[in-house]
């Protein structure tokens, strides 16, 4: 026998052994014996194929309503569905599951993955956020009602990386005025996320750019506009150092206060970083917190 020949074969008994399978799949699908397809959904689980046990469930149920076994059927049907990241799906079986057997031994676990789909199917924070708030709600309200939960400190952290991208998308989207140079509307924008909510994340970041719209809406505005508009620079500045002495802004801003203070007629004050432009800040203040990510990591690899 040559070996092309041999090979050929190889080939030829591997597509039927598949076929093999991929009808014996089929087959139990199609079947009507639940405790044929009961067992074969489980071996398909536990072997991890959570597409096929998931398919393999969603038709078992149909034989099970209504019997001992369509809780344990239904709950490993969101599971397949949860364990093969179809978190959508998921989210909708646990929910219909805790609607019929909100007693059964499964619906606690089920309340718990039912909120981890929720958080999962959230967008980054530059999309829509509308999932983040439904998730959200879920959460706070799972929270109330089992403040005892062992998944109470998962649900904590879920409510905080989810406040936080909402956070974000707040700041970021009314910076978005300042980076199209619109810096009127770019104050206003910006005083309204703290508005809206004072403990934003992002607080320190949003007084910073409050402070340089106003200065730059002043130093763009005809002369006979820019000394009220100057004022209110000022007003900003002494708002943010009040506030945030040793913000990592603060340097900046206080070159920029000494430049307002020369528009508006009085002496400045000359220090080393007066000539330098809001690109050089920056890039200071990223390479401070380069050195400083890079000092954190070492002392974490010294204390392990």
């Amino acid at each position: 026998m040559t070996m092309k020949l041999r090979n050929l074969i190889l080939a030829v008994a591997s597509l039927l052994a598949l076929a093999s399978c991929k009808s014996q799949y089929e087959a139990i699908l199609s079947s009507n014996d639940a405790d044929a397809k009961y067992e074969a959904a489980f071996e398909y689980y536990n072997n991890r194929k959570y597409s096929k046990a998931a398919n393999l469930f969603e038709s078992l149920s149909v034989l099970t309503n209504g019997t001992e076994r369509d809780d344990t059927v239904r709950y490993y049907w969101g599971l397949s569905n949860y364990k093969f990241k179809d978190y959508y799906t998921a989210e909708t079986n646990f929910e219909q599951f805790l609607e019929v057997y909100p007693r059964s031994p499964f619906a606690s676990e089920a309340r718990f993955l039912r909120l981890d789909c929720l958080y999962r199917s959230t967008l980054r924070y530059e999309l829509d956020q509308t999932p983040t708030h439904k998730a959200i709600a879920a959460i706070s309200e799972y929270l109330i009602e089992y403040p005892s939960s062992t998944h109470a400190e998962e649900c904590n952290d879920m409510l905080d990386d989810l406040g936080e991208r909402l956070d974000r998308k707040a700041y970021e989207s009314a910076k978005l005025y300042y980076k199209m140079e619109d810096y009127l509307a770019s104050r206003v924008a910006l005083r309204n996320v703290l508005k809206d909510n004072s403990e934003n994340r992002y607080r320190e970041d949003v007084l910073y750019y409050i402070a340089m719209s106003s200065y730059k809406y002043a130093q763009l505005s005809i002369p006979s506009k820019q000394r009220e508009r100057y004022l209110v620079f000022v007003d900003d500045y002494f708002n943010f150092i009040g506030e945030l002495p040793e913000s990592k802004y603060r340097k900046e801003l206080d070159v920029i206060y000494q430049r307002a203070q020369k528009a508006l007629g009085k002496a400045p004050v000359v220090t080393e970083d007066s000539h330098k432009s809001e690109k050089d800040f920056a890039k200071e203040r990223q390479k401070l917190l380069k050195e400083y990510q890079k000092s954190k990591k070492k002392n974490e690899t010294t204390s392990k």
